[in-house]
């Protein structure tokens, strides 16, 4: 049975998505683990079903609603937050930090971006950072996980092009990327979230898996895949078709603009041990995930 003695972890973000779905690996590393679960979720469909079935218990509600997430935040002492690439992430920042607060948290883990800070090179970056400033000050023990690029959005884009063609503008088939899968995400998240709490020294906890070229990603995914180096103007088009919100269409755009003015210089990027010591296994490889995927053609 569930651990309650110290009531159930909230979980965010429970039900997953296309971005890396970490609260729903989340939900399942926790039940694993024999801890009590509050999954909160959007909508209850099918996935809420699911997280039901697997021994969560489930509550529905909007994020940036105060009265939903004081309602979700009874009982609770740890809480893992995340918000999906879309409108909304300080509003709903805030709601759940001021809770958080009101119930005296011991300790909240929050997904960021590796380069979160105020003069950042997207919107979204600067946005993260504020979000990060939001939670220290309300004192509930934050931790911020600063991820990479997760592979799954890479898959996407692959899986956009029909297992084809990866069209991005990156430049240079040598610009290299940090990489990170999002289940290793959740494992760093539920380790730090677990029964007894592990102490982090560090508030901050950067996440790497694997460093490699747009070369290097190509290969992998295999399967006769084709990089295109598209024009800036021509991604942000297309990209707009693809993922119908503005939002995420901006902070991609400056993001692989980041990437490719960085190029090749590898030595900016380093895989982060903590992956491994938090979230008890090594980083998964592209390679690994890609041979799970199920990407057309593989």
């Amino acid at each position: 049975m569930p651990s309650t003695s110290e009531g159930p972890v909230l979980v965010t973000g429970a039900a997953g998505g296309q971005q890396g779905s970490t609260g729903r690996h989340v939900v399942r590393l926790l039940l694993d683990r024999g801890r009590a679960v509050r999954a909160f979720v959007r909508t209850d469909d099918d996935r809420a079903a699911a997280l039901r079935k697997a021994g969560a218990e489930v509550v529905v509600g909007d994020l940036r609603e105060i009265t939903d997430v004081l309602a979700a935040m009874r009982g609770v002492r740890r809480a893992f937050f995340t918000y999906p690439v879309t409108d909304g992430l300080l509003e709903a920042t805030g709601a759940f930090a001021a809770a958080a607060r009101r119930e005296g948290l011991e300790r909240v883990v929050e997904v960021s971006q590796l380069a979160a800070a105020p003069d950042a090179g997207t919107p979204r970056m600067r946005q993260h950072w504020v979000a990060e400033e939001v939670l220290d000050r309300a004192e509930v023990g934050a931790v911020h996980l600063r991820a990479g690029v997760f592979f799954e959005n890479l898959d996407f884009l692959v899986r956009a092009g029909g297992g084809r063609e990866l069209v991005m503008p990156l430049g240079a088939p040598d610009t290299v990327l940090p990489l990170i899968a999002g289940e290793d995400v959740a494992r760093v998240g539920a380790g730090l979230l677990a029964d007894p709490l592990p102490a982090c020294p560090d508030p901050v906890v950067l996440l790497t898996g694997q460093v490699l070229s747009v070369a290097q990603v190509v290969e992998t995914f295999g399967g006769g895949l084709t990089y295109t180096d598209a024009a800036p103007e021509e991604w942000r088009e297309r990209a707009m078709s693809l993922y119908g919100d503005t939002h995420v269409v901006a902070h991609l755009d400056k993001l692989w603009e980041l990437f490719r003015l960085i190029g090749s210089h590898h030595e900016l990027y380093r895989v982060t041990e903590t992956i491994e010591r938090i979230g008890g296994q090594e980083p998964k490889t592209l390679a690994a995930f890609v041979r799970g995927s199920g990407v057309p053609g593989r």
